[in-house]
């Protein structure tokens, strides 16, 4: 395919989602699987990773990775968005899904907030209601193969409705608070919902 088909493709694909209500406002649409993310991509040792859980719920638990892939997986089609106005549609991605994996500790009635923690200590924050939709998964495949480590192999977060820092990579443990707690790019200056459709990309503090 020539450079110019490649453009009309990606021109007739941007009119297409946008016709639809799909596109974001200040979002375009690539047909790549950009790479960003704050510091280097950390090594996965199957013998020494593990996920955790804890803050208000009912038992804390962990998973080894076998332990993890063994739970029940869904597969799912949706469109992401980045906050630096690249957007990717029908992504298709298979993990466990959130809403049902909090059903094997339990959530307490406090816990309104989960605080993604992942390698190198970087968070990220989910309102819990969010993170129940349907469309939430703990994903560790992306069409049809394993994640590659510079997109968050071996697990991490995937939230849609949100700009796609939320979906937090090489996650490592999942927290469950009452109160609020800003991550990374929340502190350094991201609204704190990050909801694409409402343009929130950056706090007016």
């Amino acid at each position: 395919m020539s450079r110019l088909d490649d453009v009309l493709r990606r021109r007739s694909e941007q009119d297409r989602v946008r016709k639809e209500g799909r596109l974001p406002p200040g979002q375009s649409l690539t047909l790549d699987f950009p790479v960003l993310h704050i510091g280097p991509t950390p090594a996965f040792d199957e013998t020494t990773w593990d996920l955790r859980v804890f803050g208000l719920i009912e038992r804390e638990m962990r998973w080894s990775w076998r332990e993890f892939t063994d739970l029940p997986t869904v597969k799912l089609t949706c469109d992401i968005h980045c906050v630096t106005k690249w957007s990717i549609f029908d992504t298709v991605w298979e993990g466990v899904r959130f809403r049902d994996f909090v059903q094997l500790f339990g959530v307490k009635s406090e816990a309104k907030h989960v605080i993604a923690h992942c390698e190198y200590g970087y968070t990220t924050n989910v309102p819990l209601d969010v993170m129940m939709d349907d469309d939430v998964l703990l994903a560790y495949r992306f069409d049809g193969k394993p994640l590659e480590p510079d997109h968050g192999y071996p697990l991490r977060t995937l939230v849609p409705k949100r700009y796609f820092w939320k979906s937090a990579k090489w996650l490592r443990a999942l927290e469950f608070n009452a109160q609020d707690k800003p991550g990374y790019w929340e502190q350094g200056g991201y609204h704190n919902e990050g909801d694409p459709f409402k343009e929130e990309r950056f706090s007016r503090r």
